[in-house]
């Protein structure tokens, strides 16, 4: 039998036909799609592919929202042993560009909330017979994309409704020559070419095999076997790396039942109907990145606030006592701290924390967490509340999953335990092997590791060697073997003295304990002190001003440097965090981090560099003699409060 996920797919078909795995909005009701019926459009698309003329190794870019289409459109590419290149919904035009030319894509299957980004680079694209297969059956849309990009219907332009049509009447001929095609797909064969985000510079493009896909989804889902037939709501994008795993592929093994997020009205939509949609569908897991669980965290906290007196002061004791009664989720709890503190917990359940839950529809019983460092304030905090979140940790370049907690083995402050097909090691930075507790660099090896980074050897040979793959992240295996990781080691704060510290934890504090701080970035090369870059909540400050009566500049200013550093009072994070590495100084500045100004990537994660060349000014002036918080460049963004 060939490990490839269209065996997984087709095992899928032979034990649960008929049972729902893809589900998406249309109109006002959720339309589904079976096992059996996904087997057999994908079968379609790739027959229709064939006949247009696409072949073996030819590449062909997924840009859309999640939907069945998009999953039933990857398998079609597949079937046909074509590669696909998933790209998020979140790129600009020029990134977009980029990818479809490195890639050397001939194709891209788009929905319509994203055609028009194509519009501006479609002459610079490098194929000339480039194709569009347009997702959506829209006449209109048809129309205006033929004319505005000069292309006609059926030559350069497709509808994939259209195309499964087409393909079916071809195959109730010849079923042969699709059969054929896929009889001689290789495990080695790539899947996927997924683009790196570029937190740190260019994107690289991943490409990741049949095998490594299969060996990864296989090792994941034996990590939590048991949680068969869930409803789960693909909140994060297809492209992602770890939807894309445990959303598509782990799906075929679990027979778990995907709906995504309506996005019906364009993407910016997406985020309004997620709290609609969570209710409507009552998932049993969710797949969440530290941006979203912090997110639903703030406005949790905030929402209950606004009730105020009783329910306020019960929630507030109810998670503290949750935290207390179950410390770490992993070494046993004295028997008189847990009977302390159930009587408020179990009341907070009863009367709040049942309130709470409903908002997730009422049935979540964990989350599963990636993408970066989650919080342990974020960990504590859902676990008192009744929803888990089982930290995981990965990268694209091992499919991406390395280790993860589990609901049978949970460790807060942990990434959980190593796959079990996964062999791992800890580096020093003199390359011998770190006992356990000694931080270096994580190392691994296993059938999750990709083939390598699409025509870049230079960027292969980096981090591939021999067998295993040098993530670039630090961490190290604590006692009971569960895996700590630090952080990016391009992302380091270097001190004077060479030191380096991961400044993800304390940015992550800060951002978790203060009511007035959007976001913080920290920065240190090698100097004496930490200094930090900040975007502030604007309506939060406004309703602060009016509360507290708050008069000037000055004012403003001393209380957002006490909320700054409220995280140093906060239980969870005391002695967590040397002094060298709090800062000594920030600047605010007045435009958040966001994917427009590409301060944020796809992935919700900061793009270091680009804030850090953005702010080199600011950033520099912090190292100056007698510099101060109290100063006038602070005191300038805090203008806009203060205007009327």
């Amino acid at each position: 039998m060939k490990r490839t996920v269209l065996q997984l797919l087709h095992e899928a078909v032979s034990l649960h036909a008929d049972k729902m795995y893809l589900s998406e909005k249309i109109g006002k009701k959720w339309v589904s799609t079976t096992f059996k019926e996904t087997d057999e459009k994908s079968l379609f698309v790739a027959t229709a592919l064939n006949k247009i003329g696409f072949v073996k190794e030819d590449k062909i870019a997924l840009l859309s929202e999640g939907r069945t289409n998009w999953v039933a459109g990857e398998f079609g590419i597949l079937k046909n042993n074509c590669i696909s290149v998933p790209l998020s919904i979140k790129l600009l035009p020029e990134e977009i560009l980029f990818r479809l030319n490195h890639s050397e894509s001939s194709a891209i299957m788009i929905s319509k909330n994203n055609v028009e980004k194509l519009f501006s680079v479609w002459e610079r694209l490098e194929n000339k017979s480039f194709k569009l297969i347009f997702l959506d059956n829209d006449k209109k849309a048809i129309l205006e994309i033929s004319k505005k990009l000069g292309i006609k219907k059926d030559e350069q332009l497709f509808v994939f409704e259209e195309l499964i049509e087409k393909g079916k009447k071809l195959l109730e001929k010849d079923k042969s020559k699709m059969s054929k095609i896929e009889d001689e797909i290789s495990e080695n064969d790539v899947v996927t070419i997924s683009y790196t985000s570029g937190t740190t510079g260019n994107p690289k493009g991943i490409m990741l095999t049949h095998l490594n896909y299969w060996a990864n989804s296989k090792d994941a889902y034996n990590s939590f076997s048991g949680y068969l037939f869930y409803k789960t709501l693909i909140i994060l994008p297809l492209d992602h790396s770890f939807a894309h795993t445990v959303g598509i592929y782990i799906a075929l093994l679990n027979y778990m039942t995907l709906y995504f997020v309506d996005a019906q009205g364009g993407n910016i939509n997406i985020v309004k109907n997620i709290p609609a949609n969570l209710k409507e569908i009552k998932p049993q897991l969710l797949l969440t990145v530290p941006a979203l669980t912090g997110n639903f965290m703030k406005k949790i906290i905030d929402g209950v606030a606004k009730k105020g007196g009783f329910a306020n002061w019960l929630f507030t004791k109810g998670i503290n006592a949750g935290v207390k009664r179950n410390g770490n989720n992993y070494e046993k709890i004295s028997p008189l701290t847990k009977a302390i503190n159930y009587l408020p917990h179990k009341l907070a359940d009863m009367i709040v924390f049942k309130k709470v839950r409903e908002i997730f529809g009422g049935k979540l019983e964990f989350c599963i967490g990636g993408g970066a460092l989650l919080d342990i304030k974020q960990q504590n905090f859902f676990l008192s509340l009744g929803i888990p979140v089982f930290q995981g940790y990965g990268l694209t370049e091992a499919t991406p999953i390395i280790s993860s907690n589990t609901p049978k083995s949970s460790k807060l402050g942990t990434s959980g335990k190593v796959l079990a097909g996964v062999s791992c090691k800890i580096l020093k930075s003199d390359s011998t092997e770190a006992k356990i507790g000694e931080k270096g660099e994580i190392v691994i090896k296993g059938l999750n590791v990709m083939k390598g980074y699409f025509k870049n050897e230079n960027a292969t040979n980096e981090v591939i060697k021999g067998e295993w793959l040098y993530t670039g992240d630090m961490g190290f295996l604590e006692k009971d073997n569960f895996l700590m990781v630090v952080g990016r080691e391009k992302a380091l704060l270097i001190s004077q003295d060479g030191e380096k510290y991961s400044p993800e934890e304390i940015e992550e504090a800060i951002i978790n304990s203060s009511e007035l701080i959007s976001q913080s970035m920290l920065y240190n090369d090698h100097s004496k002190n930490t200094t930090a870059i900040i975007t502030l909540d604007n309506q939060k400050i406004k309703t602060f001003i009016k509360n507290n009566e708050v008069k000037n500049k000055d004012e403003l200013l001393d209380a957002i440097k006490k909320s700054f550093y409220k995280f140093e009072q906060e239980k969870e994070y005391q002695g967590s965090f040397p002094k060298k590495w709090i800062p000594a100084n920030f600047r605010i500045v007045e435009e958040p981090f966001s994917e427009k100004n590409k301060m944020i990537n796809s992935t919700m994660k900061m793009v270091r560099f680009k804030i850090t060349e953005t702010y080199k000014e600011l950033i520099t002036s912090m190292y100056k003699p007698k510099s101060k918080i109290n100063c006038e460049e602070n005191k300038k963004v805090l203008n806009i409060f203060f205007n009327n």
